[in-house]
């Protein structure tokens, strides 16, 4: 199976932002509110979430000047290239960071390699595009295989959330889980009513377009109450990320009704896998002590159940397919090149019995229909 690492995409660029609101009696609306924006064509999350909380202080603080220094530095890294580990200078400290390759496995950590000494100039980054999946998507974990099965039929979500950061990092989590296929339809982490494209995904008179959208303004709460899968998010506790208030639960919905206030995924959206209840029982359910399995192992649990649904979704395609290629025999540059048979869709499902997903993953239900 091919591991696609993060690559750039020529149509779009990724927006870190750091945002200062300090309160000021001289300005009409009380506050000074002021932006960093870190503006790249590389889907490196982990790693220039890092470098603008790490730039922007710095130019509060000191002005333009920290800014023309961290310019400086960034113009002295070698180009990005999968594999290698790159020492990169920032104002004063060196980040420590290996870039995935096709040939990673999976579940292998992007840092691994020498052994270094951390100190207060050395950080190290042990992936420059993995995310915290549990921590993103607690509040709808109770829902997790309807939202796989809602992202992997490109289905157009919403997600609506009360900060920024939750939603982005909400809507970044769901693209991952496709891992490792590549999400190929477009998502938006931060949409607002000033985007170019707001008429068009707002319009009633076309189905939602196949994207998913981060919202925060309430005025998408009637706006955007035709589109057939909202996902509303709550403030999550740190003390407890367990509690009920955490852990919404799915709710048939019709339009109108995003007005709930509660956190929930509204969609009349029926899944066609049952819910596993050991993983249910394991990074769910508020039986645990909070901080008795540390976060890092909740994550693990969770990025290990999204690839085994994935990985489970493609092994029958792949053995199909594979089925459809010609014979090394038949390749020959003395001949014309041979053709591969046409994909059959009756055929394909009748080999789900007997070689279905079923046989690599635990979780049951009609994977059948899944694929129809």
């Amino acid at each position: 199976m091919i591991v696609f690492p993060p690559q750039p995409d020529p149509a779009y660029y990724y927006g870190f932002v750091y945002f200062r609101q300090v309160k000021d009696s001289d300005i009409r609306r009380g506050y000074f509110q002021k932006s960093v924006v870190l503006l790249t064509r590389l889907p490196y999350i982990t790693f220039f979430n890092f470098i603008i909380q790490r730039i922007a202080p710095e130019y509060f603080t000191h002005g333009l000047a920290s800014l023309e220094a961290a310019c400086g530095n960034m113009n002295q890294w070698p180009p990005p290239r999968p594999g290698q580990q790159l020492h990169l200078p920032i104002l004063g400290q060196i980040i420590y960071v290996r870039l995935p390759t096709k040939s990673d496995k999976p579940a292998a950590r992007d840092g691994e390699g020498p052994v270094i000494k951390k100190s207060s100039s050395v950080v190290v980054i042990p992936s420059v595009h993995d995310l915290n999946l549990h921590q993103a998507l607690q509040p709808v974990l109770n829902n997790f295989e309807m939202i796989w099965e809602l992202v992997i039929t490109n289905e157009p979500i919403v997600v609506m959330g009360p900060s920024p950061t939750l939603c982005a990092n909400t809507v970044q989590a769901l693209v991952s889980l496709l891992h490792p296929l590549k999400y190929a339809s477009d998502f938006r982490p931060f949409f607002t009513i000033h985007d170019s494209e707001f008429k068009h995904y707002t319009t009633r008179t076309q189905a939602p377009p196949r994207v998913i959208l981060g919202v925060t303004n309430p005025f998408f709460t009637k706006t955007l109450d035709h589109w057939p899968h909202v996902i509303k998010l709550g403030e999550i506790s740190s003390s407890n990320p367990g509690t009920e208030e955490s852990r919404p639960h799915q709710r048939s919905r019709s339009p109108g009704d995003l007005s709930d206030t509660r956190p929930g995924v509204f969609s009349r959206y029926k899944p066609f896998l049952q819910k596993d209840k050991t993983f249910a029982r394991l990074v769910i359910s508020n039986k645990t002590p909070p901080g008795k399995r540390p976060m890092e192992v909740q994550n693990v649990m969770v990025k290990k159940h999204a690839l085994e649904l994935t990985t489970s979704f493609i092994i029958p395609l792949e053995r199909y397919l594979a089925s459809l290629m010609p014979l090394k025999r038949d390749v020959s540059p003395w001949r014309p090149p041979p053709q591969l048979k046409p994909f059959d869709s009756e055929l394909f499902l009748k080999g789900m019995e007997g070689a279905g997903p079923h046989l690599t993953s635990r979780v049951k239900g009609n994977w059948t229909g899944l694929y129809q």
